[in-house]
């Protein structure tokens, strides 16, 4: 084994510890992320594909996120949607817990604010149950929903 190939191996293992880490650091706001997307998706009653797609779509092209399998990301959500069906009141429960955690990151916060307010448009139509959710998800993170238009 010549050092060039000790070095490679060393750089490599750095590299899969930094995504490990990188989960690890991130994994509170996954959760949040896919907590808020689930109420939103939900706030009206059925989960449009158009929907999905576009929450998958922004948490994979948001880079501190983009260590983060598709498969856990909708994983994540579907955990959160499964929750919901089966007892609304604890699944809402558990989802603001989720979300609660980013109240003092305020860049965090504001993120998961636009993903929840892009998951609500994505069908055309925002409509009042999901914008009174978003109003809901904005005060559990800290926010004004007048900030966001709300």
């Amino acid at each position: 084994m010549s050092l060039r190939d000790l070095m490679d191996g060393l750089k490599e293992k750095a590299n899969e510890l930094k995504t490990e880490a990188l989960k690890f650091k991130n994994k509170d706001f996954l959760q949040a992320a896919m907590a808020g997307s689930a109420l939103l998706a939900l706030a009206d009653g059925e989960i449009s594909p158009e929907e999905k797609r576009k929450m998958v779509k922004f948490i994979e092209n948001y880079e501190p996120l983009s260590v983060f399998k598709t498969t856990d990301i909708i994983g994540a959500f579907g955990d959160f949607v499964n929750q919901l069906e089966f007892d609304n009141d604890l699944g809402e429960a558990k989802a603001f817990e989720a979300i609660g955690k980013m109240k003092n990151n305020s860049q965090a916060a504001r993120l998961i604010m636009r993903l929840v307010i892009s998951i609500g448009a994505a069908d055309g139509d925002f409509d009042d149950h999901e914008k009174a959710m978003a109003r809901r998800i904005a005060v559990e993170l800290g926010l004004t929903a007048a900030e966001f238009e709300l």
